[in-house]
């Protein structure tokens, strides 16, 4: 005997999941029209879904900023499409699981990020994984989200949001691997000067000039890519750590991430 599975049934389910009508139709008549039965159903195989999906790369996504008082949450979403990055339903997944985690803690938006993401990829088709979750706590936080694909967060002790805010745009901008000249280690010297040995040798000039070259580039090179010896884009006249020193105001930690 076969179960009528009435329009009004059909809609609940899929009010109560965002699949598609034909998705919670089958599900409905496999489970003979019991709605418990139907989203267990569909719970099953959107996890199947995801796992058939799961050696695709996700190369894009987007990047997700939260405030709460004196906490900042930064999320990474990704999927394998710029056109899914855009979807109504990725988008809300993105929020929504930097929600639960800016409000209930990172350790609860994990434990129910399977069952959202899966549920999404059903409805979607690509592969979704989360990537970095970050928190930043403290007395001034300010934040820069360029095109939903790259965020930074900057965390002072004293100062404003504007100049947080500002620290962080120049940090987007200017990607610097290094916040203050002593956090560049005898390794990270020996790299880049192996690198600029090479480029140095190639030059027809005397020894010392050469050697005096390789400090210049040395010397250059470290700077470029020195948090607080880089020139504010802003203010060119300025380093940022001249402006933090203007400001009466201190870099306390900054996070920075990215769809590549």
């Amino acid at each position: 005997m076969s179960i009528k599975i009435t329009a009004e049934l059909v809609k609940e389910l899929r009010e109560a999941t965002g699949v598609s009508v034909m998705q919670c139709k089958n599900a409905l008549e496999e489970a003979e029209g019991d709605m418990e039965k139907a989203l267990i159903i569909l719970k099953k195989k959107s996890s199947n879904i995801a796992m058939k999906k799961a050696d695709r790369n996700a190369k894009d996504g987007m990047v997700v900023v939260k405030e709460n008082g004196n906490k900042t949450l930064l999320l990474v979403l990704r999927t394998e499409t710029d056109f899914v990055a855009k979807n109504a339903d990725f988008i809300d997944l993105a929020n929504k699981l930097a929600d639960i985690a800016i409000n209930e803690g990172i350790d609860k938006m994990m434990a129910q990020s399977l069952d959202l993401i899966n549920v999404t990829v059903q409805k979607v088709g690509e592969k979704i994984e989360l990537g970095e979750v970050k928190e930043v706590i403290g007395e001034v936080i300010g934040n820069y989200i360029h095109n939903n694909k790259s965020a930074v967060v900057v965390s002072l002790s004293t100062g404003t949001k504007e100049l947080a805010r500002d620290i962080a745009m120049h940090i987007a901008a200017m990607k610097p691997a290094f916040t203050n000249p002593e956090d560049i280690t005898e390794e990270d010297r020996k790299k880049v000067i192996e690198v600029f040995e090479k480029e140095v040798a190639e030059s027809d000039k005397p020894e010392e000039i050469k050697k005096k070259m390789l400090e210049g580039k040395i010397s250059t090179y470290f700077k470029e890519q020195t948090l607080m010896d880089q020139f504010f884009i802003k203010n060119p006249e300025i380093t940022v750590g001249t402006l933090l020193k203007n400001s009466n105001a201190k870099l306390v930690s900054f996070v920075h991430e990215s769809i590549m």
